[in-house]
């Protein structure tokens, strides 16, 4: 087969997967060329091919589109992607979100570190002196891009890793979330194609259903992470603008990409011109004694977007992070402006001053000790008393465990069983645009394993038992 009808089959394949939708435009011959590495010459005479089989049509000054009678099958699906046009997920992360807030509740569904891990004293005296000695200018000496200081001192952070950030590209924010939703707003627009993982952390899609943005879904493996050349093709075939994935300590699988996939990572955002905005709220949570590096340390055109936050390690309910933006932190600036305005100056004060004055290292050491103890103590503990026929994911990291059922299984309804009995879970069918993790959910294993938690995993485990036992007599 020619280099031209091999281009040919693949557009075809991609109109019956549903990359392509009738009367959607395809990549102009000198994009198709640059993502195909193929002459323009050879892309036209694939798009004529097409044209001749009735695929495509070509329209004068607007290039080649879906014809609007093109044999859409499914013949040849990549089973790798999953395009979804309308998010809405939100609805249904909002119901679960609330049942979970119940007091008394064995809280294993909500993604927040046990709280009495945080540093509360010593953050609470940092708060005390920040709001003693705060100035009257102290608003707009922190206004966007946030308070110097701090931002000197994430800048150090990222140079002990070898990373050079200047602080005039960070913008601070108020928590992770609202950093990634700064990013994405900076580098898209309503309607636009966003790749994400599958399953994904469910404020990704809430944040592509709110713009009104559409979901390429890309297959992740539990251990080894988001399948990239699926992402490859994705690039190739559609316009993607921007890309929102987790390198580290994955949210709800809990991997971390290699550095080797790091660097393609770079190296694709750079090549196909989109954004990449890196959800890195974990990167500190990590096991062993070398703090893993994001795909920002990798990147060498700008096209990273770095996003983390002090809200899993120190304080949760301070809410306080940040993104390195690079060229983009100034669109960033003024889209906090017309939102937020600043987020809260004393909160901003009072993390600097931790970081100045108090041992954040030591910290960090003792916590990171403490949550794979706690990670490792509840895998044991489920791999003891759970059914052999139910998978648990334990990746090095994090404080995640991603719990599989058989097939056929429904986490949604188990998620409400175990509702009745206090314990909260997080259902598979909050991590994606469709229902193929139906039979999985996520559990926060960063608690003790008490006997208050023994009893609660226990009736979990004795849960999930009945539930599997209902699927095989139904």
């Amino acid at each position: 087969m020619s280099k031209y009808q091999q281009l040919s089959e693949q557009i075809k394949q991609q109109i019956q997967t549903g990359i392509w939708h009738v009367g959607e435009k395809l990549p102009s011959l000198r994009k198709q060329a640059a993502y195909s590495g193929l002459s323009m010459m050879t892309v036209l005479q694939a798009y004529q091919l097409l044209e001749s089989q009735g695929w495509i049509v070509s329209q004068s000054r607007s290039g080649y589109r879906v014809a609007p009678h093109a044999e859409l099958t499914q013949n040849g699906s990549d089973s790798a992607i999953h395009p979804t046009e309308s998010v809405d997920i939100n609805d249904y992360i909002f119901d679960v979100l609330q049942a979970s807030r119940s007091p008394g509740m064995a809280s294993y569904g909500h993604a927040y570190v046990d709280p009495l891990l945080a540093p509360r004293h010593q953050v609470n005296r940092s708060l005390t002196t920040a709001v003693r000695f705060m100035s009257i200018h102290s608003v707009v000496d922190n206004l966007p891009p946030g308070n110097a200081q701090l931002r000197h001192l994430i800048a150090q952070r990222y140079a002990a890793q070898g990373m050079q950030v200047s602080p005039d590209e960070i913008v601070i924010t108020a928590g992770g979330l609202d950093a990634l939703n700064l990013s994405l707003r900076a580098v898209t627009q309503p309607g636009d194609w966003v790749a994400v993982e599958s399953p994904a952390f469910y404020g990704a899609l809430q944040a592509l259903e709110n713009r009104g943005l559409k979901a390429m879904a890309i297959r992740t493996h539990p251990t080894e992470g988001i399948d990239l050349d699926a992402l490859e093709r994705v690039l190739q075939t559609h316009p993607i603008r921007a890309c929102w994935l987790m390198s580290n300590h994955q949210n709800p699988l809990g991997y971390s990409l290699s550095n080797e996939k790091k660097a393609r990572l770079a190296d694709l955002v750079k090549r196909y011109q989109v954004y990449l905005i890196e959800d890195d709220v974990y990167g500190e949570l990590y096991e062993g004694e070398h703090k893993p590096l994001p795909t920002k340390a990798f990147d060498s055109s700008g096209h990273v977007l770095h996003c983390s936050s002090f809200s899993k390690t120190l304080v949760d309910a301070f809410r306080l992070g940040w993104v390195a933006a690079g060229d983009q932190a100034q669109k960033l600036q003024k889209l906090q402006l017309m939102s937020t305005v600043t987020t809260s100056v004393p909160i901003q004060l009072a993390v600097a001053h931790y970081l100045h004055n108090r041992n954040y290292e030591h910290h960090l050491k003792q916590l990171r000790r403490t949550l794979a103890k706690r990670k490792k103590a509840t895998y044991q503990f489920l791999i003891d008393h759970l059914p052999r026929d139910v998978e648990v994911v334990n990746s090095q990291g994090g404080y995640f465990l991603w719990i599989a059922l058989p097939k056929g299984s429904n986490t949604t309804a188990l998620y409400h069983l175990a509702l009745k009995h206090h314990i909260s879970i997080a259902p598979g069918n909050m991590f994606a645009t469709h229902a193929q993790f139906a039979h999985c959910f996520r559990l926060n294993a960063s608690y003790p394993l008490d006997h208050a938690h023994q009893n609660a995993l226990a009736t979990l485990c004795d849960l999930i038992a009945q539930h599997i036992q209902g699927l095989i007599k139904s």
